[in-house]
């Protein structure tokens, strides 16, 4: 039996990624001794990678399915098929530099230094998006049009401007600053670590969350195909789920109308007979975001609210209608 092929995070992500498998009905075990971790679903074959490496290898062929940051995506340019953001693991890549620095932008910092006949510097693990951010900045089009900064790692060199040196990072980059380089670009969520580290966020250069992606040739086959959009319904009826309610209120026939037309229903609501005849019970979803200002008309209109949060919510029309029109964003 083929097997699909699932590439899951390690690192920070790791923790969300298993419990969002977990409430979407997977069982995984041996995650804390292997890279190889079990599934109880025969037809998937777990293997856990950096987040870095997986838009590549899905990209490649090598995984048929992963779960990675869209920041990794855009770096490493992997032409893959985003099937669903799965929310969680929300960053932004940010410039940083010393908070004692007067530059207020990544322009006028450059322009300070090269006004003093400094080299600008920047230490990163995105390379290639700081290559292309630092490029469109307005100071440096003026002086070197089209000239590629320089990039520096340990076992290569790539560009052309020495002027403009960006360093790869292999961690601990907010230490980087003012030594060994002049600012740089890295991930926060909070900007805490930055500013214990005595820098300042000047800009964001994007944000980025977890996304469920998919090698294309993959989805050309019929069954593996089916897999994967299995894997996808059920994923993202964890990400739905958390953003919804499941109510049940009982409502006297007289008020059932009022109350419909004041709930905005996932769906046509269910609607049950009591014992009372002149009562009707009503069982429907609500976004978690319009309960409280739905409430005061609930309350008027239905007695005994029940409120539980879904643990999934299966949007199966939707992803089949996604199958047949194949899978564009």
């Amino acid at each position: 039996m083929k097997k699909v092929k699932f590439a899951i995070p390690a690192g920070s992500l790791s923790k969300a990624t298993f419990n969002l498998l977990q409430r979407a009905g997977y069982k995984i075990s041996g995650q804390e001794r292997t890279y190889r971790p079990t599934i109880n679903d025969p037809e998937i074959e777990l293997k856990i990678l950096r987040p870095q490496e997986i838009p590549v290898f899905v990209s490649e062929g090598l995984q048929d399915v992963g779960i990675t940051g869209e920041d990794w995506i855009k770096e490493t340019g992997a032409n893959v098929e985003i099937l669903q953001n799965l929310e969680y693991g929300k960053i932004k890549l940010v410039v940083a530099i010393p908070e004692n620095s007067s530059a207020n932008s990544l322009s006028e910092l450059m322009e300070n230094l090269w006004n003093e006949g400094k080299n600008f510097r920047v230490s990163t693990e995105y390379l290639n998006i700081a290559s292309e951010y630092i490029q469109k900045a307005l100071s440096y089009k003026k002086r070197f049009s089209n000239k590629a900064p320089l990039m520096v790692t340990p076992w290569w060199k790539k560009g052309n401007n020495p002027k403009a040196k960006i360093f790869l990072s292999f961690g601990a980059t907010e230490a980087k600053p003012p030594e060994n380089s002049d600012c740089i670009i890295d991930v926060t969520e909070t900007g805490s670590t930055i500013t214990a580290n005595n820098l300042k966020i000047i800009e964001t250069v994007l944000s980025s969350s977890s996304v469920l992606i998919a090698n294309k040739p993959a989805l050309q086959d019929k069954d593996t195909k089916e897999k994967i959009f299995d894997i996808m319904t059920l994923l993202k009826g964890v990400v739905d789920g958390s953003k919804r309610i499941h109510i049940f209120v009982n409502v006297k026939k007289t008020n059932l109308k009022k109350l419909l037309e004041a709930i905005p229903a996932l769906k046509n609501p269910t609607i049950a007979p009591l014992a009372d005849k002149s009562w009707v019970s009503v069982n429907t979803i609500l976004e978690k975001n319009c309960f409280i200002r739905l409430l005061p008309k609930i309350r008027k209109l239905a007695q005994g609210i029940v409120v539980y949060e879904p643990r999934q919510v299966l949007a199966l029309e939707e992803v089949t209608r996604r199958e047949e029109k194949g899978c564009q964003i």
